[in-house]
């Protein structure tokens, strides 16, 4: 079985952020970085080169597979902010429905500025994925 490539480091997530050149996307990403902070009661914690992520769960498939995985996370990507683990708990569908501008993925909510979507659904999604991992 492939190990899982994406892992916790020791690199700062607050200067990952302050690298961003394009200023709106650092500004953003500093707005998500505390916001996600708040809500989890996490420390931040850069998982391979390019996500952060709070917290973290253990998982095991049906097949075997198992590992460790933040609770929620984002990554300040060039096309989009890609934010991790909010779209699959329970009532996540109709918080989506009032967020704004966004698309959605395989288990990612893309959201490309945050002027586009409402932080206080942003906001809920969040506790809403947390809650579903302490669950």
């Amino acid at each position: 079985m492939a190990e899982l490539k994406t892992k916790p480091t020791d690199v700062s997530a607050a200067d990952f952020i302050d690298a961003i050149e394009d200023e709106g996307k650092r500004e953003d990403a500093k707005v998500i970085l505390k916001l996600m902070r708040k809500v989890t009661g996490e420390k931040p914690v850069m998982w391979g080169p390019g996500i952060i992520g709070f917290g973290t769960y253990h998982y095991k498939y049906a097949s075997g597979q198992e590992g460790d995985w933040m609770v929620v996370g984002f990554s300040p990507r060039k096309a989009a902010h890609s934010l991790y683990g909010l779209t699959g708990a329970e009532g996540a569908g109709e918080l989506l429905a009032k967020l704004g501008k966004h698309t959605t993925g395989k288990g990612c909510l893309y959201v490309k500025k945050l002027k586009d979507v409402d932080l206080k659904i942003v906001e809920a999604l969040i506790a809403n994925a947390v809650a579903a991992k302490k669950a």
